[in-house]
């Protein structure tokens, strides 16, 4: 499966951008699919996620009430919309799927995704 990663880009703080990620495989209907970011000189980390077929997601703390993750079905798709942006929101975000169903609680977790897709820059500025 292959991920493609679209969506990033320079916006201002309390603006708006919405990333995508589409598989590859029209098979690939069932899983999880999520968003991780990586900021310059931090780690990697989780921002949300979603298993495909039910409605359980996962969200970080930090973007609770700004960013929403969604799904199309028909194109196999995750969006990740982001309001408010902040500063501290610019970094790296990478798409990441899975064909197995974690429990919520694993769903934040890197080791529950074998796919990752190529990251799409976010950079808000103050």
């Amino acid at each position: 499966v292959q991920l493609q990663a679209s969506g990033g880009g320079a916006v201002q703080a309390g603006g708006s951008l919405r990333l995508s990620c589409a598989a590859s495989a029209r098979t690939f209907t069932r899983g999880v699919m999520g968003w991780f970011r990586q900021a310059p000189g931090k780690e990697r980390e989780f921002v949300a996620s979603i298993r495909l077929g039910d409605p359980a997601k996962s969200s970080a703390d930090s973007v609770k009430g700004r960013f929403t993750i969604s799904h199309d079905a028909a194109k196999t798709t995750v969006f990740l919309q982001m309001d408010s942006l902040k500063p501290e929101d610019t970094a790296v975000y990478y798409c990441a799927a899975d064909r197995r169903r974690p429990i919520v609680s694993a769903m934040s977790l890197e080791t529950s995704y074998d796919y990752w897709g190529q990251g799409t820059l976010v950079t808000v500025s103050s």
